[in-house]
């Protein structure tokens, strides 16, 4: 399917497609609706705190005072086409960052001026960096009492490991923090009404060019164009400095500083300008697909395009897309090469939060909704049937936290059963499944948060009377000790053709320096042919199978690896089933004569309260099993972090709010599996 366009290449390179991300409260959807408001989408500044903002639409987004889902703006800023997306900043819903990510070109990361990099920062930065996607700063919230750039850049620099360049300095009178100095263009800039430009105060003068000559000499040594300038004239200019700072952040080497005050209406405008100067367009972005189906941004290719969202509103089925190449139109069938089925796109939409554009077409570049598909998944590659290609899908996060869920009536089981199969399309970190033994519904996702999230979206939504069982923690078992020449044969004969499969089976830890190592490995050393290649790949899938659930508490297994040695094959009777079911069978009898140690999930909490409770909260972490790993004074309070066991946090909110009469918070971040006591 090949549609004829008047739309070249070069026209997409005025698109951004950005997101921003964040630790909760850092202030993303503040920056996000004064950008909106800048650009014009909106005429009154929405606040978090009144649940008017035009990205927080969903009713728990507004009551809870948090973004939760991740939601697409598009907007206009000096002549470019800008697709902002504001993201969520809590981790029980990272996987709507990674979604995002997957699909975005460019990121403003937003830090809070108090406390520079928090656990969540780091997280979505390491998101950013797996994907490769470039990013500016933005150094939020210099208002406030106990505000320092500096230490903002340097924690940036340390935890985060990027190259962080300042390519602005705040400005102050007094106290109160009036606007920026601009580096690169030197002037300042000030607000109150409006911005307006002037020249750099006189007191800031010298610090100015100090500045700027370390800026200079980043850049220069790091740019060879700008480097050769540097030497010839001891200086660059504003144009040189620009396009050099552009290129070394579209290959990830610096990262561009900004500072402002958001919500006090500060830096905004100078922000904008810097999506626009240094962030990539789809142009600036590398092919996408495999070997010879390699598709670039350009509209005269066959159409590729990745779903990386599905919600279901009342009037039906959105399915979020990014174009990669190619033209989709109103009307077009094209080809999901996930499902292996073709759809039909009724209406595409361009997305503007809870509101929606009617479009003609998208295309290559563009982030928008469509309307008709009926199947599609998160993840599914939606492309010409003529042309097919397979993207790569963003990786749901695994869950680490269940409930058991039942509906109150019996006569609606079967509406929430439907409910939570749409829920769980919607988000590919929820899981649902039926226990075997008790034959509860267990509802699994990433947090405490997230599935009380869920639960009330499907009270409030779609009207559904539940019951929600005590949470549990998503346990593993591992091998702590294996087996070496474990054999197995499977011989089946019922009448027919028989099954006939011998296999020998090493088991050992994936890793014996760390107990908690997760994943599983597979591999064979069979010589002489005594096992062919296909059925060496049913014994890998066997044991695959195998992993779902363990011999001490079913819990599934991890941190395994298994090495295929020896086999032999029948003339007659072998087969792939007959090699997967010994697959299967073998690596059970294995893990039964093993050693083995249920592990237990672990996250980093980072409590933050006031001088006079760290003792109380440092008694009550002793008791929830908990290793502090430090602490930090910050202007009053103090930032204690520490590794606790997911199931000893189970109402840490509460508890922490009694103990510190309501004055503690706390976040937390996954750190993966340690052996349970």
């Amino acid at each position: 399917m090949t549609v004829r366009t008047n739309v070249s290449r070069q026209d997409l390179a005025v698109v951004r497609n950005l997101g921003i991300l964040a630790h909760v409260d850092a202030g993303k959807t503040t920056v996000t609706e004064r950008m909106l408001f800048l650009t014009g989408i909106t005429h009154k500044l929405g606040e978090v705190h009144d649940g008017t903002t035009v990205t927080d639409f969903d009713p728990q987004e507004r009551d809870r005072g948090i973004t939760i889902f991740a939601a697409a703006v598009s907007c206009r800023w000096d002549e470019h086409r800008l697709t902002v997306i504001d993201t969520p900043g809590h981790v029980d819903f990272s996987d709507e960052v990674e979604r995002s990510l997957r699909v975005l070109d460019g990121a403003v990361a937003v830090f809070d001026a108090v406390a520079g990099v928090e656990p969540q920062s780091e997280s979505v930065w390491r998101r950013a960096d797996r994907y490769g996607v470039p990013r500016i700063a933005f150094v939020n919230k210099m208002d406030r009492a106990g505000a320092d750039l500096t230490a903002a850049v340097a924690s940036i620099r340390e935890r985060l490991h990027p190259v962080p360049l300042l390519v602005q300095l705040p400005v102050y009178d007094g106290d109160a923090f009036t606007g920026v100095v601009d580096l690169v263009r030197p002037r300042a800039l000030h607000w109150g009404g409006g911005v307006v430009e002037g020249p750099v105060p006189e007191y800031l003068a010298d610090e100015v060019a100090h500045a700027r000559r370390e800026l200079e000499e980043a850049v220069a040594e790091r740019h060879s164009a700008a480097l050769e300038e540097f030497v010839e004239r001891s200086e660059l200019s504003a144009d040189t400095l620009t396009a050099a700072l552009r290129e070394l952040t579209l290959v990830g080497e610096v990262v561009p500083v900004l500072c402002g005050a958001a919500y006090r209406d500060i830096g905004i405008e100078p922000l904008l300008d810097a999506v626009v100067a240094y962030l990539p367009s789809p142009l600036d972005r590398p092919a996408v697909g495999d070997g010879e189906d390699r598709r670039g941004a350009d509209p005269a290719e066959p159409l590729a395009a990745l779903a990386f969202k599905v919600h279901a509103t009342p009037t039906g089925r959105l399915t979020f897309v990014r174009v990669y190449s190619g033209v989709l139109a109103k009307g077009d069938t094209v080809f999901d090469a996930s499902g292996g089925r073709r759809e039909r796109v009724a209406r595409i939409l361009r997305v503007q939060a809870d509101r929606h554009e009617e479009v003609e077409r998208a295309i290559a570049g563009d982030i928008v909704a469509l309307v008709g598909p009926k199947a599609v998944r998160v993840g599914a590659t939606l492309c010409a049937p003529d042309a097919p290609v397979q993207l790569e899908p963003p990786v749901p996060t695994e869950p680490v936290v269940s409930v058991a869920i039942e509906a109150k009536s019996s006569a609606e089981t079967e509406k929430l059963a439907l409910a939570l199969a749409r829920l769980a399309d919607e988000d590919p970190s929820l899981t649902v499944r039926t226990d075997p033994e008790t034959g509860q519904t267990l509802l699994a996702g990433l947090g405490e948060l997230h599935l009380e999230v869920v639960v009330e979206k499907l009270r409030r939504d779609r009207g559904l009377s539940v019951t929600v069982g005590k949470p549990q923690v998503a346990y593993r078992e591992t091998v702590v000790r294996g087996v070496r020449g474990l054999v197995y044969r499977h011989v089946k004969q019922d009448g027919g053709a028989g099954q006939w499969a011998h296999i020998v089976l090493d088991v050992r830890p994936l890793n014996e320096s760390e107990p908690g190592a997760t994943g599983f490995e597979f591999e064979s050393t069979v010589v002489g042919g005594r096992v062919p290649a296909e059925f060496v790949h049913a014994v890998e899938a066997g044991c695959r199978d195998a992993l779902a659930e363990g011999p001490l508490a079913g819990h599934p297994v991890t941190g395994v690896r298994v090495t295929l040695t020896d086999g032999a094959t029948h003339s007659k009777d072998s087969s792939d089933l007959a090699f997967r079911t010994a697959g299967r069978l073998g690596l059970r009898d294995a893990l039964r004569a093993s050693v083995m140690a249920i592990l237990e999930p672990l996250v980093e909490l980072t409590v933050t309260v006031p001088e006079d409770y760290v003792g109380a909260v440092l008694g009550d972490l002793a008791a929830r099993r908990g290793r502090v790993a430090g602490s930090v004074s910050r202007t009053g309070v103090v930032v204690v972090t520490a590794t606790v066991p997911l199931a000893e946090l189970f109402g840490y909110a509460t508890r922490l709010r009694s103990r510190t009469q309501g004055r503690g918070t706390f976040t937390t971040r996954p750190l993966g599996y340690a052996p349970a006591p």
